[in-house]
């Protein structure tokens, strides 16, 4: 049954499905049919369904794309009261996910940070992904009640419950971007033997294991030449601060 859903969420997968609704809705049952009545598994499909034909959140919009044979006044109505009163297992949700990726694990995985307002209100969200084909498909999510980076806390439970959820083993590496850094950080990937690739500033210092040698971290790329990229022999050098009077690249 999950092979059959897969191109109503990967288009470019050919294989033909004659109601994507019907069998979305099927599968939707396997995962939820515990949690949700039948109508409300049957809403959730045609929601989906609806999300990927147009592409957007906007609550008018996805009442015209509903294939029910009802007013989009009718779905419009539905979707407020759905969204207003419903509340996932977002553990069951990471699980639906994971089971419909279209390759095998172990998986890139990617964390990531959103911020943005809405109004006054900051929406801030920590976001751990897995990497398929140059796209992330969020697999865990973290809502923080404040401004700004996530703590080193905070991404250590979001690793741990998707270890929980998932195993380690499912892990082939991490990609970070620079904001996801500091000891702790990396001494906990290192304790784990998870392989991780982090975006550092060119004035980070890093320490050279055994000799306990320091160098900048530009010097240790500068031989490449703009958008050339390489990887050197892998050490676990734990970054320690930026070069004292220069400026954030």
């Amino acid at each position: 049954m999950l092979k059959n859903v897969l191109p109503i969420l990967f288009p470019t997968m050919k294989i033909k499905v004659e109601n994507k609704v019907t069998v979305l809705s099927d599968t939707l049952k396997e995962f939820f049919g515990d949690k949700m009545n039948l109508a409300r598994i049957k809403f959730f499909g045609l929601f989906i369904s609806a999300l990927c034909k147009v592409q957007t959140l906007c609550f008018e919009k996805l009442a015209f794309g509903f294939d029910s044979g009802v007013k989009a006044e009718s779905s419009l109505r539905r979707i407020q009261r759905f969204i207003s009163e419903y509340s996932f297992d977002s553990d069951l949700v990471a699980r639906f996910i994971f089971a419909l990726l279209p390759h095998e694990q172990p998986y890139r995985m990617v964390l990531d940070r959103t911020n943005w307002k809405f109004g006054t209100k900051n929406i801030n969200i920590l976001t751990l992904g897995i990497v398929y084909k140059g796209v992330a498909f969020p697999i865990l999510f973290h809502i923080m009640l404040k401004f700004g980076n996530s703590s080193i806390q905070e991404r250590i439970d979001s690793m741990e419950l998707f270890i929980r959820l998932f195993g380690s083993g499912s892990i082939e590496c991490l990609l970070d971007d620079g904001e996801f850094v500091g000891d702790k950080w990396l001494e906990y990937l290192n304790k784990l033997s998870i392989e991780y690739h982090i975006r550092i500033r060119e004035n980070f210092w890093v320490e050279i294991p055994g000799n306990g040698h320091k160098l900048k971290a530009s010097w240790l790329f500068n031989n490449l030449r703009i958008i050339v990229f390489a990887f050197p022999a892998p050490f676990f050098g734990l970054f320690f601060g930026r070069a004292k009077n220069e400026q954030r690249k």
